[in-house]
Formats: structure tokens, C-alpha cells, sequence
């Protein structure tokens, strides 16, 4: 069933994006002064073979990018200064950045770990308030969090155009789009300036004859929906246009961490004690976030460029024991391709809340049953659990780490997901 909004004419201004410029390496700005004004990358281990996760204005100037890998990043660069991620520190900015923004406007949305929607009420539409609205933000994150956290900020009637216009000047803009001047002000974009349009994306609606933001527009909703391709299609043009669509909620589906290792971690022994490390730490996730999963994927990419799947169905269940055992099984079918293996992921699937699995029915009565082993093992997980929050990450673990010493599995931070700081003891 397709979405139909109201008129536009009850659409005034209504969200406040705010996004942080070159967050990661503005965060290792401002915490190390030797390195303002200066081209900085922060890297996620300390190897040319990798890629930048952040890279400052400065080193923008050069052409380097998120992604952009290090080696060629030195190249372009040759006063680049690389700095390993410390991803504490960046939930830590995040949690203070957030609560800073929440003493000028209340936060409606966490949208990533530098990004944060506001929803205007009736009495914060006008425009000329939600500049000095913004610019109080901007003040008040620079005296009390960090003078070198800059943000930009967007203003319109739908929380998609404030992002928009939130890109639109960087680093430190602001931009106000009201409903009149939609949707010609967005005809100066790129296809690939709106969220979910990337390359493929393009390229698919170039088939359909939508070169352009106003051929996306001139389709009206239906069949800019159609040529997107996809459920919901439609409701693209609506926001585009002014009009205000609810968010459809979406189902959790995964919990997983992957890991790009050392290079002397990356024989097919080393590789497999960072693995089950992950496979640990998305346990322990599982459970705090109270799921349960029913199937394991370990993937993995290679030096050479070749990639790796391949997955494990077994009974609903929150053991890490369990996890472990079917992680091991499958690892000797990576290790036989005798690879050198660059990144490794762990990913725990078809989850459900716990509670949907079966109970262990024999857990007194035999010993020996396979559910009454999975209940002794949950039972210890959860204390390995509590054992780490109170005791620090690997107080306790499972062993032996096969390979000797590994690569640090700490908390890791995918832009649209913040970890708990609890993460940061797994």
C-alpha cells in the first residue's frame, strides 16, 4: 500500500540535521594539538595495506577520502600523518556532543556516530529562530566539547531534504530549505548527493531514463517509485517534495564485528584466534541485547582479493560454546585455500528476542543431553559476562587463543551503529 501525505501547505520547517565534519579525525585533533591544521588520516591497524576510516579537511585537500587506502593516501600526501582509531574516545565525544545538543533542542534521532536529526515544534519553525538555533549549537559544542568538532547543519520540512542541505556546505555551514522552494532548490544536485543513491543506484535509474533530480521529480510519485525499484519507492519523491513520510521500522536481523588484521596476523592459525575472539564479542552482544541467533556466518576477504562465506544453521541459542563449536567447523574450509587473509568477520543471524528457544527440559535429569549442555554453557557465558563488565575485556575468555598474541577486538564503530560503552569490556 503506498504512502499519501496532506497537502505541503501544512509542511513548515520540521527537522534540524546536524553532521559532524571529518568526526574521527577532528575527535584526534582536538585531543592531540600536534596534529591541527595538519593532514591527518586515522587508520584501523597500523599497515599501509588498509584503508583511511576518517581523513581531516586538510588531508581532504589532497584527494584523500574515507576508504582512500593508505599506501596511496601516503602518495598523494607526503606529510600525511596516520593515526590508529581509538574508538572509546569517539563514543565518548558522540555521548558529550549529544548531550550538548540536548541543552539547546531535544535529540529526536541518533542517526549514526556523527550524525543527529532534531524534530522543530511549532514554536521553533521560523526561520530566523533556527539559525540562531543552530548557531547556538554550534557555540556551545565548541566551548564545551571541543573547539575543533565543527558540524554542519540542515534545516527543511522533511528529515531526508535537512540532510541534504546539511551536505550542501561543509565544513561548518548551515543551510535552510523551506517547503516553497521544493524541490527546484535540489535541481542543482547530483543523483548521488540523495542518501541511498550510490553508484549502482544510478546506474539502475539511468535505465529507466532518470539522469537527474528532476527527472526522478517529473515521474511524479508512482512511477519514481517504480523506476527506484524497491518497496516504499515512492515515498522517496514524497520527501523530496516536501511532504513528511513516517519511518518504517525495521527489524533487527544481525549482530556481527569483523576485523582487519596485522599483517603478521594473517595466516590462517593467527586469523582463527581473532575470529573466535569476534565470535566472543558478538555473543556477548547477542545477550545484552537480549536476542538469540540461529545462524553463524563467517566471512572473511582476502590479500589477494578474493572473499570467503560460509554459514551454520543450528537450534535458537544464546552459548557461546555453541557459537564456538560451529565457528570451528567451519573454519577449515577457509584454512584449506591456504590464504592470507586480510579481514575477518564473525556475524550471529537469524536472531529472534531470547526466550523463543527451547528449554533445557533434562537439565537435571541427564547431564550428558545436548540441551542440558547448551543450559550449563549459557549459564557460564553469562558469568564470563558479568566477569568482563566488572574486570575489564578478557578477565575471562575461552581458550586457547590458538596463534599467540592477536590483533586488539575492541569496540568498533560502523557509522550508523554506536557501540555500548559496555562493548568496550568485551
Amino acid at each position: 500500500m503506498r504512502y499519501t501525505p496532506p497537502m505541503r501547505s501544512d509542511s513548515p520547517l520540521r527537522w534540524l540535521f546536524l553532521d559532524l565534519n571529518s568526526y574521527f579525525a577532528s575527535v584526534e585533533q582536538q585531543l592531540q594539538p600536534a596534529l591541527r591544521g595538519k593532514p591527518v588520516v586515522v587508520s584501523p591497524v597500523d599497515t599501509d595495506t588498509t584503508s583511511a576510516i576518517a581523513a581531516s579537511y586538510e588531508a581532504k585537500a589532497f584527494g584523500i577520502r574515507t576508504g582512500t587506502p593508505i599506501w596511496e593516501a601516503k602518495r598523494l600526501c607526503r606529510d600525511l600523518i596516520v593515526t590508529p582509531a581509538r574508538h572509546g574516545a569517539y563514543v565518548d565525544y558522540h555521548n558529550r556532543i549529544i548531550a550538548e545538543v540536548d541543552r539547546h533542542i531535544p535529540v529526536t534521532k541518533v542517526c549514526s556516530i556523527d550524525e543527529v536529526a532534531c524534530r522543530l515544534m511549532d514554536n521553533e519553525n521560523d526561520p530566523a529562530f533556527v539559525r540562531d538555533l543552530a548557531r547556538r549549537i554550534k557555540a556551545g559544542i565548541a566551548a564545551n566539547v571541543g573547539e575543533y568538532l565543527k558540524c554542519s547543519i540542515g534545516v527543511a520540512p522533511t528529515r531526508l531534504v535537512a540532510k541534504i542541505a546539511c551536505d550542501m556546505q561543509k565544513p561548518d555551514g548551515l543551510t535552510v530549505i523551506e517547503a516553497h522552494e521544493l524541490p527546484e532548490r535540489l535541481y542543482v544536485l547530483k543523483l548521488t548527493d540523495i542518501p541511498g543513491i550510490g553508484r549502482k543506484m544510478e546506474r539502475r535509474l539511468a535505465i529507466k531514463g532518470v539522469l537527474t533530480i528532476r527527472d526522478l521529480i517529473a515521474r511524479g510519485p508512482k512511477r519514481a517509485g517504480e523506476a527506484w525499484g524497491a518497496v516504499n519507492g515512492d515515498r522517496l519523491w514524497w520527501s523530496l517534495t516536501g511532504h513528511e513520510v513516517p519511518d518504517v521500522e525495521t527489524q533487527h536481523r544481525s549482530i556481527g564485528h569483523s576485523q582487519v588484521l596485522s599483517p603478521s596476523k594473517r595466516d590462517p592459525a593467527a586469523a582463527l584466534a581473532t575470529a573466535r575472539r569476534l565470535c566472543l564479542k558478538a555473543a556477548s552482544r547477542l545477550r545484552r541485547e537480549g536476542y538469540a541467533a540461529r545462524s553463524l556466518l563467517l566471512h572473511a576477504r582476502l590479500e589477494d582479493g578474493g572473499k570467503f562465506a560460509a554459514h551454520q544453521r543450528l537450534p535458537l541459542t544464546q552459548d557461546s560454546f555453541s557459537f564456538l563449536r560451529e565457528l570451528d567447523a567451519l573454519w577449515p574450509r577457509l584454512a584449506a585455500q591456504k590464504p592470507r587473509i586480510r579481514m575477518v568477520g564473525v556475524t550471529l543471524a537469524e536472531i529472534a528476542p531470547a526466550g523463543h528457544e527451547q528449554g533445557a527440559l533434562f537439565d537435571r535429569d541427564d547431564i550428558d543431553h545436548a540441551l542440558a549442555r547448551e543450559a550449563r554453557g549459557l549459564r557460564l557465558s553469562e558469568a564470563m559476562d558479568k566477569a568482563n563488565a566488572k574486570f575489564g575485556r578478557n578477565a575471562v575468555t575461552l581458550g586457547p587463543l590458538i596463534g599467540g598474541r592477536i590483533d586488539q577486538v575492541g569496540a568498533k564503530i560502523a557509522f550508523h551503529r554506536i557501540p555500548d560503552m559496555a562493548e568496550f569490556h568485551e
